[in-house]
């Protein structure tokens, strides 16, 4: 068994140091900390001055973020967050909901192999990617695994997430061992236990819903055009779901929400489709995210507030926000699946 930090053989002098750990960060994308106008303003600025965001030139971007956006958006961005604050923790449900991921995440696996840290960070906000990195190589962490929060793979989530993790690699002496997980759109255990989740929920409802959304977090089309594989994951994602849950097309549909600025996004959009929908009659609607891990402001005030008000607002009568798979049981074993299948080779090496 090995000996965790053992340093009784080491000649005089050496430095302290620890080692012989084996780390797993989980990262999610990030909330303010507080919903007032000076603590939006700072969140939205780390998160919409990253190029891998907003991709377009970095000079005028820079004039219509800081005249425009961050002028005008922290003020009514705050009083959104403010309906969905965790009050009693003083903080994001996102913030909330990924440490109880990564609580729950430590107790599965840390007793097979003591061995295991599991920590959590937030890509914008706190606590910051670097920060937990270095605390997990000074507990000893040789080697990390870092698993981004997101199902499909888009360069404005998982890339930036690999971005700032080499960046806090770039300064250290002794680099830890890094293996990033890959995405899990079409992963068995992923697709089941979304499934299961939504059925579970569907179940509870005093309404059979005529039409199931399958809302993803959109991105501009251009994007999609300069080799982002994010559509073609979450169309995936959504087929299988549709084939798991034995659903037509006309009865499961996918799409595109939280479009930003004027530029064309992903369509179908969201909310146009809740609205024709509401129009055309169909009178019972529930919407999933399987695109999120975690529920937040897209999911809690975007979806369960906004659209819902589209739809009855438009001649709908029944509707259901389905939560996200969150720190619940089948939430727990998709990232579970996903964890214990990147750590195999290091939890079964014994040095």
């Amino acid at each position: 068994m090995l000996k965790i930090a053992d340093t009784t053989h080491f000649p005089p002098g050496h430095p302290q140091v620890a080692f012989g750990r084996i780390g797993v960060l989980l990262v999610n994308l990030g909330t303010p900390e507080a919903t007032d106008y000076w603590s939006m303003r700072r969140y939205l600025k780390e998160f919409l001055s990253d190029p891998r965001v907003i991709e377009v030139n970095r000079v005028v971007w820079w004039l219509v973020l800081n005249l425009i956006v961050l002028t005008k958006r922290p003020g009514p961005k705050g009083k959104d967050y403010d309906t969905i604050w965790n009050k009693a923790l003083d903080e994001g449900p996102l913030k909330t909901i990924t440490r109880a991921q990564a609580e729950k995440l430590a107790a599965a696996i840390t007793r097979e192999d003591p061995r295991l840290i599991v920590d959590w960070a937030m890509r914008y906000g706190k606590p910051p990617i670097a920060e937990r990195l270095e605390a997990l190589q000074k507990q000893g962490c040789e080697r990390i695994l870092i698993v981004p929060l997101y199902p499909q793979y888009a360069a404005a989530t998982t890339a930036t997430v690999c971005d700032k993790a080499f960046d806090a690699l770039k300064t250290m002496r002794w680099q830890p061992i890094v293996r990033i997980a890959p995405p899990w759109h079409d992963d068995p255990a992923y697709i089941e236990n979304v499934c299961i989740s939504l059925e579970a929920h569907l179940a509870r409802l005093d309404f059979e819903p005529e039409v199931i959304l399958a809302s993803f977090h959109g991105v501009p089309k251009s994007y999609l055009e300069k080799g982002d594989p994010y559509h073609c994951h979450c169309m995936k994602t959504g087929r299988l779901m549709r084939e798991r849950l034995e659903m037509s097309p006309e009865r499961f549909r996918i799409t595109f929400q939280s479009r930003f600025g004027t530029e064309e996004w992903l369509q179908p959009y969201t909310d146009k489709t809740v609205e024709a929908l509401a129009k055309s009659g169909v009178k019972r609607l529930a919407i999933v995210n399987p695109g999120f891990t975690a529920d937040c402001l897209e999911t809690l005030e975007e979806i369960g507030g906004e659209n819902r008000e589209i739809f009855l607002h438009n001649g709908g009568e029944k509707f259901a926000a389905i939560p996200c798979l969150n720190d619940t049981e089948e939430g727990m074993r998709v990232i579970e699946t996903v964890v214990r299948r990147e750590l195999s080779g290091w939890m079964a090496s014994r040095t």
